[in-house]
């Protein structure tokens, strides 16, 4: 049985976009033709591809189809350039590359080495944001090609590349300070002091808090689900945090540390075990930079 490449890209363009609507715009046909074509690719397949939500959800057999289009489209492209080969209108061959990153990292250090590629290669970059600890389900799922992730052991049909070690200080004005600390962070104090936390699913500020004796789950916090606003909040005195060490700076926002040792997050790259130039290249670049800015591997 052979799967038509241009009826796996139409589901790998839905789960994209979330909907047959935007699909449709995207792929320049109407939402009825990505709705037979959808169709057509579950009839023939016997199983459901697509959960009709929104956003619209790939079941596992739509996950298979979305990284084969997503494969079948990098091999593509890398084909076409090596030939030398250029689209009607002789502009050079563009693909979309979907990328998982943790949101510090693209914070701190990840946007540059991305705006270079872009520039060199012509590549549309998609980068889908989520914590280190869950960026590796979105190469499992097909959702994206390769991704900064805190797991060192490979996902399946992945290669593994150490990146390095994201430090993080436990930062607070210096008037939160003492006002809330004003014998230090003690656990008698912390349990006390409102912190920041950056969403239900970062756990840097708990862990920090349970290795000193204190339950994070009675402690008051304040939500705040992105990087800079993160730590402008800190800088605002509205709680302490973790600080990533590009953005620790006392000086610059009348901060202090509050002691102990920075808190180590190891972060690896997953790509695709695919035979491609382009994804090889966006990877050494990413290295590349990795090692500049973080801390090495131990």
């Amino acid at each position: 049985m052979q799967i038509d490449a241009q009826l796996a890209a139409t589901v790998a363009a839905v789960i994209d976009e979330g909907s047959f609507d935007a699909a449709a715009r995207r792929l320049h046909v109407t939402p009825s033709a990505i709705s037979q074509r959808i169709k057509a690719l579950e009839q023939r397949l016997g199983r459901v591809v697509l959960v009709r939500s929104k956003p619209v959800r790939a079941t596992e057999a739509g996950e298979a189809l979305v990284r084969l289009a997503r494969q079948i489209a990098l091999l593509e492209h890398d084909t076409v350039t090596a030939f030398g080969l250029r689209p009607d209108g002789g502009e050079a061959p563009r693909i979309r590359i979907p990328l998982a990153v943790n949101a510090d990292s693209m914070a701190t250090w990840f946007l540059p080495p991305i705006a270079r590629l872009a520039e060199e290669h012509d590549v549309d970059f998609d980068l889908h944001r989520d914590d280190q600890n869950y960026t590796a389900r979105l190469l499992e799922s097909g959702e994206v090609m390769a991704a900064v992730t805190s797991e060192a052991k490979p996902v399946g049909g992945c290669l593994v590349t150490g990146l390095g070690v994201l430090e993080y200080r436990p930062m607070a004005t210096r008037a939160y300070a003492e006002r809330w600390l004003p014998d230090g962070a003690t656990p008698e104090a912390l349990a006390r002091a409102p912190f920041v936390d950056f969403d239900r699913r970062d756990t840097l500020q708990h862990d920090w808090l349970r290795a000193r004796g204190v339950d994070p789950w009675a402690v008051p916090r304040h939500y705040v689900p992105a990087s800079y606003d993160f730590a402008r909040a800190v800088e605002l005195g509205l709680g302490w945090g973790l600080i990533p060490e590009p953005q620790a700076s006392p000086a610059s926002a009348d901060l202090v540390d509050l002691g102990g040792e920075p808190t180590r997050v190891a972060l690896y790259w997953q790509q695709w075990n695919l035979r491609s130039p382009l994804l090889d290249a966006i990877g050494a670049e990413i290295a590349a930079e990795a090692r500049r800015r973080l801390a090495p591997l131990r």
